[in-house]
């Protein structure tokens, strides 16, 4: 009992006052608590400590990777962390207080226009949780300016986004339409086709989840034809080298941002971008910083449309969400300003190049191939002559990718393959190697 600040006299004066015999009944009208968890006897510190090393142990943290599908190991300089690691940065929480906040916001201000400028779109917020939020959010934002409650959302968008999309909408009245992928490719065509009078929203990815790139300007076009939006999710890291979500005509485009300068964490903590047409601005959910000038000219930053938030609209707010994420926003812009456009398009081609060569290593098996000839980013879809788990449950020392059956029916052979600049030629042909008679 040693983090329990009350002693059982205070314990039992407590529930006296509330008219319960004990904690039991306390909680019984909220949950239904069982008389023991069967947990094992208490531990010292240094016995728990040991036994959780014990048990990180047997952990590989020497296993090279070549997974993706949404969340990537990228090279993080050494300046992230020691510029986001400054105690005015690392232990700020919400800048309420703009008068005491003008770093947060000035920082938060700058991400915004680095996004922004990165997605080629008008406005972007602050920051949301994570990628599949953002595209939850931003379907939100698309039913409150259409007015309408259907959704079409191509099958090739990334599965964790879209179950977490269905999750979040599963007590709402918003239908989901989804238009089945070809063999890891989008169809744009259906997609169009499935858009009409009652539709709020198309969603797609660029590059979807098997990796392919594509163009969907004439989808939100379509779109655009039925006053319905068109939302992207995209790879920030492509954004450099691929059409933008501006260029296409997106009304509003979001990302996860976790291969910002974020490090893999066993699933977080993640970064969910958002941008938008500026005249969605008024609908968009969370914080927008602007930047102001007082009485005297001088320069000050503000949370300019705070008032969409819960605290203050409550049942009017736009979204439940009243925060977001500052450090992991503040380690993004300071990872693109190490990088620069320029770095990051030579990142993105150098990446791409060392799929390429994966892609051609594995395909000099005649029973490998890829699951469709299309163009590929950094990240490819490949049909194995054996089951996608199996095949890496037999590589010792390697992660060659991520079987993407766990998602889609009828891929069972199907291995999504990524690679970042972490990876090298060596460790490719290592892989290679490694498979000895599987493939």
């Amino acid at each position: 009992m040693p983090y329990i600040p009350h002693t059982p006299q205070e314990l039992r004066e407590m529930l006296d006052v509330v008219g319960v015999r004990g904690t039991d009944d306390l909680f019984a009208d909220i949950a239904m608590l069982p008389k023991h968890f069967n947990l094992p006897k208490g531990q010292s510190e240094a016995e728990v400590c040991a036994l959780f090393e014990m048990l990180a142990a047997k952990n590989r943290t020497d296993a090279v990777s070549f997974l993706g599908a949404g969340f990537y190991a990228h090279d993080i300089p050494k300046a992230v962390d020691a510029l986001a690691g400054r105690s005015e940065f690392y232990t700020a929480y919400t800048p309420y207080q703009a008068e005491c906040s003008q770093g947060t916001l000035q920082a938060i201000f700058e991400f915004q226009t680095a996004i922004s400028r990165l997605f080629e779109m008008d406005c972007a917020n602050a920051s949301v949780y994570d990628g599949g939020s953002a595209i939850f959010e931003a379907a939100m934002t698309a039913a409150r300016v259409t007015k309408k409650n259907t959704l079409v959302v191509d099958e090739a968008v990334n599965p964790f986004w879209r179950r977490m999309l269905n999750t979040y909408l599963a007590g709402l009245d918003i239908d989901v339409k989804t238009v089945p992928q070809t063999n890891g490719a989008s169809n744009l065509a259906a997609l169009s086709a499935a858009v009409d009078n009652g539709t709020a929203a198309v969603i797609v990815q660029n590059p979807n989840f098997f990796g392919v790139p594509a163009d969907y300007t004439d989808v939100f076009a379509a779109a655009r034809a039925h006053r319905a939006l068109g939302i992207i999710s995209v790879y920030p890291i492509m954004q450099s080298v691929l059409k933008t979500p501006g260029e296409m005509g997106a009304d509003i485009a979001v990302a996860e941002g976790q291969s910002l300068g974020q490090p893999l964490n066993f699933g977080g903590p993640w970064l969910g971008l958002m941008t938008c047409r500026k005249e969605h601005i008024r609908q968009f959910p969370g914080r927008i910083v602007g930047r102001a000038e007082d009485r005297d000219g001088k320069t000050g930053y503000v949370l300019t449309l705070q008032a969409r938030e819960q605290h203050i609209r409550r049942a009017k707010a736009t979204s439940n969400i009243c925060s977001n994420q500052a450090l992991c926003a503040l380690r993004a812009l300071i990872y693109l300003c190490l990088l620069g456009p320029r770095g990051l398009c030579r990142l993105a081609e150098h990446n791409m190049d060392l799929a390429r060569y994966a892609v051609e290593r594995f395909t000099s098996f005649k029973r490998v191939e890829r699951l469709n000839t299309l163009p590929f980013a950094a990240e490819v879809a490949l049909r194995l002559p054996l089951p996608a788990e199996k095949f890496v449950a037999a590589l010792k020392g390697c992660v060659p990718g991520y079987p993407v059956a766990r998602h889609y029916a009828g891929m069972n052979n199907v291995l999504l393959l990524s690679c970042t600049e972490v990876n090298s030629r060596a460790q490719i042909d290592s892989m290679i190697e490694a498979t000895g008679g599987l493939l």
